[in-house]
Order: C-alpha cells, then sequence, then structure tokens
C-alpha cells in the first residue's frame, strides 16, 4: 500500500433545494514517501474541500483515506486531533500568522496544544527558520514581514512536527512571481533533504498556477468533481 492512499472520495453538503449538492464524485490518488503531486482545476471544482479531507478537516461522504497505514476518519475525536497535529501539516495562502506573536512563537504554535514546547523544540525551531533564511527575524512580529518572508514562517510552521504530508493550499497565490518560484523551490528542497535522511515526507499543492504545477513531480486535474492520477479528466 502506498504511504497515503485515497480511494474514491465523495462529498455532498445538504442543499435547501432538496437535492444534495455534489462538490466531489469520485477523487482516487496514491503517493509514495518522497512524492509530491500538484492538484489544478478551475475554481469551484473542490479543490480546497479535498485537501480539507486529507487534512481531516472535513469528513468524505464516501470513500477512504489511508495514510501511513492508519484510517484517521476511524479515529475517536481525540485521536484524530492528535494524528492530525503529528502527521500533516498545512501551508496556507493567507499565511494565518498569529499578529500579536514573534515569528519564533508562531513556528512553535504546533506544540502548544499539548504543552511540548520546551528546549527541544523551541531548537527545531529555530533550526527551521535558519533553513528557510529567517534567522534575523525570530523576535520580530507578523506586520514587520513581506509576504514571502510570512509565508516561509508558515511552512516552517507547518514543517516543525516532520509531518508524514504537508497539504498548500494555493501557497503563491498572494506573491509575486519570482517570490513565488523561490517559495515552490525551497519547498521541494526541505521535502527532499527530510527524504534523503530517511523520514517519509509526501507533499500535495493545490494550486491555480501552471507554473507552480509544472515544477512538483506529479500532476492531476480535478474537474467535474472527478480526480484520478492515472488520466486528467475521468
Amino acid at each position: 500500500m502506498s504511504l497515503l492512499d485515497v480511494q474514491h472520495i465523495a462529498k455532498q453538503y445538504a442543499s435547501v433545494e432538496g437535492a444534495p449538492l455534489e462538490i466531489l464524485t469520485d477523487a482516487s490518488l496514491a503517493l509514495d514517501a518522497g512524492e509530491n503531486l500538484a492538484i489544478v482545476g478551475p475554481s469551484g471544482s473542490g479543490k480546497s474541500t479535498l485537501l480539507a479531507i486529507l487534512g481531516t478537516l472535513d469528513n468524505p461522504t464516501s470513500g477512504t483515506v489511508t495514510l501511513d497505514g492508519v484510517d484517521p476518519f476511524r479515529l475517536d475525536e481525540a485521536a484524530l486531533a492528535k494524528f492530525r497535529s503529528e502527521q500533516i501539516g498545512f501551508v496556507f495562502q493567507d499565511h494565518h500568522l498569529l499578529p500579536q506573536c514573534t515569528v519564533l512563537e508562531n513556528v512553535l504554535v504546533p506544540f502548544l496544544a499539548d504543552g511540548s514546547a520546551g528546549n527541544s523544540q523551541i531548537a527545531a525551531a529555530e533550526s527551521l527558520l535558519k533553513r528557510v533564511g529567517l534567522s534575523d527575524r525570530t523576535l520580530h512580529r507578523p506586520a514587520q514581514l513581506s509576504g514571502g518572508e510570512k509565508q516561509r514562517v508558515a511552512i516552517a510552521r507547518a514543517l516543525v512536527r516532520e509531518p508524514t504530508l504537508l497539504l498548500a493550499d494555493e501557497p503563491t497565490g498572494n506573491l509575486d512571481q519570482a517570490t513565488a518560484a523561490e517559495i515552490l523551490k525551497l519547498l521541494i528542497k526541505l521535502q527532499e533533504e527530510r527524504h534523503a535522511q530517511g523520514r517519509p515526507a509526501i507533499m500535495v499543492v493545490v494550486t491555480h498556477s501552471e507554473a507552480l504545477a509544472a515544477g512538483l513531480q506529479r500532476r492531476a486535474v480535478l474537474q467535474g468533481g472527478c480526480l484520478n492520477l492515472a488520466k486528467e479528466d475521468c
């Protein structure tokens, strides 16, 4: 079985008209350690919905998701929250940094829920900030950073717990072309380094940018609620 195995995901929402609103009808994919994938498709095709399901932030109506041999939707609420915190990292277009916190504190946020932000976690956060070129910004607050710097903080925060699966939703959507290319190279380089060190790492990126998609190993189109890596349209 692949490290990430997604089979026949469908998602429906109740509608005031009576008939359910179908967002996803059949989304399947499989990725092994070290692989990355771009999911492209028109606005409203369900890309962010699929990413939310992969990140266990939303439940599928039907279908299965297995990450490193675990079906997270079979876990109870507490176990699911722990699984999400330890196994999945998120990078969003709008950063979602806490304005009152320093750069270092923002990177440490994933540890705060379970109170595990000790010396080793602080060292890990500082190491990541150095890797993303922000070692001189640790005490700055988000308002003092450029858009590209904020996104690099978000990347460090997403990776600080060394998740198996990194999910990025339009990670370069608010950035200029040169900064977007820099962020993509950084994401790929960090994933490659982890894989080379024997730590399983998968990355799935949702994007409208064909240039960003072209920089990743694999590409799939989500359209009409259907996604399959075997072909672009199903």
